[in-house]
């Protein structure tokens, strides 16, 4: 141990965020245990390292005790031996005495190379571990180390990071050197330290790469209310502004459309599709099945379903290939679509015998009657909420009676006696 010791733990310090004096408090402990093994010894020993110079110094640890009744050389030590090391020792005090023993500096030297090594990795794992914790749901950049098993690595810097393959972008491919966008989904504690788990599919990216795209989100001026996503194919995002003077729809797409193509282009060139999100939801629904145009909505809204008529020529574009443009208009808004052509709605009006004033009507009573029932349910809850306090506070009161009628009967007893 000596300056140069020094020298490497304050460059181990400044390098990887290790404190060195948690190696020196680890050194320590491990020494006591490595001079205990190796020589044998049952005494309390304590060893202290200086700080600046890096010398070890081992004590013996002995409590003091009358002359005649010392028991154990190595845990005890007489009055009048402890009085000639200083006066000032009295009974039950805790006696130090330097120890050097034989070969101690070279076990020191093995034992500090080993808990050094060991100990910078725990604390190397411990940083890793709490600086990605902090930065979960966050975008990150990271390189293509290897593929295996259909899982990506990648290379953050300080550590590897895990892209599982539900976590990718369908179709997408991951050369070794190539840079990704990522995010951060998950930081877990396993026995061979922090796991980082990315996803390049999940929702959260996209609502990550508009905050770095579009200044007008990052502000908190424009706010992304929803984002529906089926990974490498389409994504519809909702936003609104809370300034009037500021066009949402605008602000995300950019000039010439710069800044969301800017994030198409980092997402295998998955569409995305940014609509406004309005208070009435009838509106709403009507702006998620952008592009498709929409001639009426009827809404149920105890329900949350909503009938939606677009023009024959658009019945397609409404449904998407494989229903998608309707699945993400579904999910966007959390409300369940029946979309028809003018043609099938016509025609669902005379089985019914319906006109549409008449089918708007049934539906207008229909949310009123729910929101009459919703009252209802409401109060019903508030007035069992008030019987069960009421209930709960008469037994309160009726077992305070029942405790005061114990504490009078005692009092009465113990006068009796």
């Amino acid at each position: 141990m000596n300056q140069e010791f020094i020298l490497a733990l304050e460059e181990i310090e400044r390098e990887k965020g290790v404190d060195k004096e948690i190696i020196f408090e680890a050194l320590e402990s491990a020494l006591v245990s490595s001079y205990k093994k190796n020589f044998g010894s049952a005494q309390n020993v304590d060893v202290e390292m200086n700080r600046e110079t890096g010398d070890v110094a081992l004590y013996a640890l002995k409590e003091v005790v009358e002359n005649g009744d010392l028991t154990d050389n190595n845990l005890e030590i007489t009055l009048s031996d402890a009085q000639a090391i200083n006066a000032s020792y009295q009974l039950g005090d805790t006696v130090r005495i330097r120890l050097e023993p034989e070969n101690f500096g070279r076990i020191a030297a093995q034992t500090a190379k080993q808990v050094v090594i060991q100990r910078i990795k725990d604390a190397e794992r411990d940083v890793i571990f709490e600086d990605y914790t902090d930065r979960e749901n966050e975008i990150i950049t990271g390189e293509v180390r290897r593929v295996s098993n259909r899982n990506v690595f990648f290379d953050l810097g300080k550590t590897e990071a895990l892209l599982p393959f539900q976590e990718q972008i369908p179709g997408e491919h991951y050369g070794q050197g190539e840079r990704f966008k990522l995010l951060l989904l998950e930081v877990r504690r396993t026995p061979k330290g922090p796991q980082v788990i990315l996803s390049r599919s999940h929702p959260n990216l996209i609502k990550r790469l508009f905050e770095m795209e579009v200044p007008e989100i990052l502000d908190g001026v424009v706010e992304i209310y929803s984002i529906a996503r089926e990974a490498g194919s389409r994504t519809k995002i909702a936003v609104f502004s809370k300034d009037p003077s500021i066009d949402p729809l605008g602000a995300c797409v950019g000039f010439k459309g710069n800044r969301v193509k800017t994030i198409v282009d980092q997402l295998y060139n998955e569409k995305i599709d940014i609509v406004i999100y309005e208070k009435d939801i009838a509106e709403f629904i009507a702006n998620a099945l952008s592009p498709s145009k929409v001639v009426d909505v009827f809404i149920k809204e105890r329900e949350k379903e909503a009938l939606v008529v677009v023009p024959d020529y658009q019945l397609s574009l409404a449904i998407g290939k494989e229903g998608q443009n309707a699945r993400l208009a579904a999910k966007l808004t959390n409300w369940k679509i029946d979309i028809k052509s003018e043609s099938q709605f016509e025609e669902f009006l005379e089985e019914e015998n319906l006109t549409k004033e008449e089918l708007r009507q049934q539906f207008a009573e229909a949310n009123k009657a729910d929101a009459l029932l919703e009252d209802l349910d409401q109060e019903d809850q508030e007035d069992s909420l008030e019987e069960d306090l009421e209930d709960n506070f008469d037994l309160e009161i009726e077992d305070l009676e029942e405790d005061m009628e114990e504490e009078e009967d005692q009092t009465i007893d113990s006068e009796d006696e």
